[in-house]
């Protein structure tokens, strides 16, 4: 199975302004698509922005099936890439913080809602998730989705590691002063659960919020196979299957994991 070019968009967009990051994503797709990629990942709330007055949060939301998501689609199936966006979601009277999986096809087969709701802005705008692990198969690899603050819980992750999560998706907003998040532990995640982590930030100031950039793809062993500054930028690391696969066979982690110690966690 040949490896899944993944490209990692580090951008905040315009913020309160769905249809010209529509835009972006269409020209980033494109890029993308010439770079050989075949799957597109943005950061958190890249559809609208995320430091947004918690008034107008309400009225940028859409469904999972909304406007937004059917011109996601186009751009998907126009340039044949993958795309994993971040939105807020409107289902019923609640709002999430979401990040859907849209396939080259223009399917939409994960929708994922952030479980770990970061500070007060984000616990006062969004209601938590209740699904943990939500995951999809795509070129041959199942794909796990993730936001943010969510990947910070070792237990989140390792919960991904035992459904068999190969690549996880991590669109996020990682601000100063916790950049420390993107360089070391996004990649020890990676290696103490076998897997890949694609972490894509925003960049720059926003509201009351300074984003580090530092988007990487950090693979099983540990590696950063790719990383942005810090800066608007859009970088591109392969998710090879051979190197799991060895990595997986190498380290012992998951096999010499003893759950019968563990109750204590839950």
């Amino acid at each position: 199975m040949p490896p899944l070019r993944t490209a990692l968009l580090q951008s905040s967009g315009v913020l309160g302004h769905p249809a010209e990051n529509l835009k972006r994503l269409d020209e980033a797709a494109a890029r993308a698509a010439q770079g050989g990629a075949g799957l597109l990942v943005t950061s958190e709330m890249f559809l609208t922005g995320y430091a947004l007055d918690l008034q107008d949060i309400p009225g940028l939301a859409e469904p999972a099936d909304g406007p937004s998501a059917v011109a996601v689609g186009e751009i998907a199936r126009r340039h044949g890439v993958a795309v994993l966006y971040g939105y807020p979601e409107r289902a019923g009277e609640a709002v999430y913080n979401s990040a859907q999986l849209i396939g080259p096809d223009g399917s939409a087969p994960a929708n994922y809602r952030k479980t770990h709701l970061f500070g007060c802005f984000e616990q006062d705008a969004f209601t938590p998730g209740d699904t943990p692990v939500v995951q999809a198969d795509l070129n041959g690899l199942r794909v796990g989705l993730m936001i943010c603050y969510d990947v910070e819980f070792p237990e989140n992750v390792r919960a991904h590691a035992l459904a068999g999560t190969d690549l996880l998706l991590v669109p996020t907003a990682q601000m100063h002063p916790f950049q420390f998040v993107a360089e070391q532990l996004v990649p020890v995640r990676a290696f103490e659960n076998q897997m890949y982590v694609a972490y894509v930030n925003r960049t720059g100031p926003e509201g009351e919020f300074e984003f580090v950039g530092l988007s990487c793809l950090a693979s099983p062993d540990g590696v950063t196979r790719t990383r942005a500054g810090r800066g608007e930028e859009l970088v591109i690391g392969d998710v090879d299957p051979e190197l799991l696969r060895v990595s997986r066979e190498t380290n012992p982690y998951l096999r010499d994991r003893r759950p019968g110690l563990y109750a204590s966690l839950v």
